[in-house]
């Protein structure tokens, strides 16, 4: 079976803007399977992170399934705002 290892055209923003604001990203955009595009971490604390183009682009059936299963939470990004909100909370935790 294969897998769209697809991302979206803001997805080296978002995780430029998480690096400099002193995350480690690992991108795992190619893992497929409905697995989040990134595992960002800050000071200790770890999201998951699904990167979407807009407000509006929906998850894949793969995603949802992924989401509604994981005993965690899966964040999702669509601007230089929300990877700026993501990294403060991870701060926080």
């Amino acid at each position: 079976m294969t897998y769209a290892k697809r991302v979206d055209s803001n997805h080296s923003l978002v995780v430029k803007t998480l690096r400099e604001l002193g995350c480690s990203v690992f991108d795992t955009s190619s893992v497929g399977r409905g697995f989040p595009d990134l595992v960002v971490s800050r000071k200790g604390a770890t999201a998951l992170v699904e990167i979407k183009a807009d407000v509006k682009s929906k998850f894949t059936p793969a995603q949802q399934a992924f989401i509604l299963n994981w005993q965690g939470t899966v964040c999702r990004i669509h601007d230089v705002e929300g990877a700026i909100n993501l990294a403060k909370t991870l701060e926080k935790a």
